[in-house]
């Protein structure tokens, strides 16, 4: 007699997404666009803000706004170069983007803010390095679950793979 042994998945795993990938691999991967953007962003903003001595409140909004800004744009220009005009690709980028930028950077900031001397650390400190790669693995790890709820329901970076064959 042949046993099968059933391999253990769960149902959650199993779904599919709409665009037929698994909805971890989906929110894997829409976790790791994000991140890109944000981590673009973030690193770009604070070494420019250290680089002009800029204090910590305006050292933040800007890695913030620069986050934002390289997030929405790695998710625009896929969505460009498929013929979408950018006033169909606008709302698609914030409606996917936002929840997991936003989560993200609270994530990251607090854990730059919340670590002794991070805020304040210069470019050649290895405190400034440290603190910026852990805060933005912390981050990333946090808006996983965040993404994961969103594809699930048919938004964040479902809106955005609907689109793709437009």
């Amino acid at each position: 007699m042949v046993r099968f042994h059933r391999r253990s998945v769960s149902r959650q795993q199993t779904q599919a997404s709409p665009g037929g990938q698994s909805v971890n691999r989906l929110a894997f991967s829409a976790t790791v666009h994000c991140l890109t953007g944000c981590a673009i962003g973030e690193v770009l903003g604070m070494v420019l803000a250290t680089w002009w001595g800029w204090g910590d409140v305006a050292s933040i909004a800007l890695a913030v706004v620069l986050a934002f800004f390289f997030g929405y744009g790695l998710t625009s220009l896929p969505l460009v170069r498929s013929g979408m005009g950018l006033r169909q690709v606008a709302p698609v980028a914030f409606a996917s983007d936002t929840a997991s930028i936003a989560t993200m950077e609270v994530i990251d900031n607090l854990f730059i803010l919340i670590v002794p001397g991070a805020i304040s650390a210069e470019l050649d400190d290895p405190l400034f390095w440290w603190s910026l790669a852990v805060g933005l693995l912390l981050a990333g790890i946090v808006a996983y679950p965040v993404n994961r709820r969103l594809i699930r329901r048919g938004r964040g970076h479902a809106v955005v793979h609907a689109h793709h064959a437009h």
